[in-house]
């Protein structure tokens, strides 16, 4: 699928319109004050799912306006779910990442041209080997705009023919986000040499990084 397909209905639409014990209590409390500075700081805020939330944390920490990204899970039933809970494929939830981002510098629209280019959103929860409702395509929107623009935008790309077969990605209004676990969270930058990460993650990366080259942070990286 070629970027500027994407890019081009981007525009255009541009245009149209987490029981644990203590210290994991402490974790989850830390980061979630923590999105709470972002929150207060005119930033705005995304939730994605992509399949495993380690591939696609590592693509939007590179992105030019993004302020921290949080990998936990979004959409489920349960309160506080662990990872070993959303495993068991019962619970409804997705793994998602968080995104925190400042407006004036990305907007949504451009963060969901990446969303479309980094994962396939015609597999029906799977994401390559990954297979669960876990690891299915996912927009959880924030507000009626998010929910407007992701419709639109997935609806123009089923049109156009982008994809080989019809985009499953399931768009439902934010409820809750729960941080994961804290070995999870930034974990292809802690773990570069793990085989998921030199096999996986990596090659995705590489890609990311060429077709969007042009909204890549400076030298500063991304708070976590």
């Amino acid at each position: 699928m070629k970027r500027f397909m994407i890019q081009s209905l981007c525009y255009g639409l541009v245009l149209s319109g987490f029981a644990l014990g203590c210290n994991q209590t402490a974790m989850q409390t830390q980061m979630l004050s923590t999105q709470n500075f972002y929150m207060n700081m005119e930033t705005d805020t995304a939730t994605f799912g992509t399949g495993c939330f380690w591939c696609t944390e590592a693509v939007f920490q590179e992105l030019n306006g993004v302020q921290k990204v949080m990998s936990g899970y979004s959409g489920g039933k349960i309160v506080n779910p662990t990872y070993e809970q959303v495993s068991t494929k019962t619970t409804g939830h997705a793994e998602v990442i968080q995104i925190i981002y400042d407006p004036k510098e990305i907007s949504f629209d451009e963060l969901l041209e990446v969303f479309w280019q980094v994962h396939d959103p015609t597999t029906l929860n799977r994401q390559g080997a990954d297979v669960g409702p876990q690891y299915r395509s996912a927009i959880f929107y924030h507000n009626e705009e998010q929910k407007q623009k992701s419709e639109n935008y997935k609806a123009e790309l089923n049109k156009s023919g982008a994809f080989n077969s019809q985009i499953v990605t399931e768009v439902s209004p934010f409820k809750a986000f729960y941080v994961a676990e804290n070995y999870h969270q930034d974990f292809y930058n802690n773990n570069p040499n793990y085989g998921y990460c030199s096999y996986v993650i990596k090659p995705k990366l590489d890609k990311f990084r060429k077709v969007f080259k042009d909204k890549l942070r400076g030298p500063s990286s991304v708070k976590n």
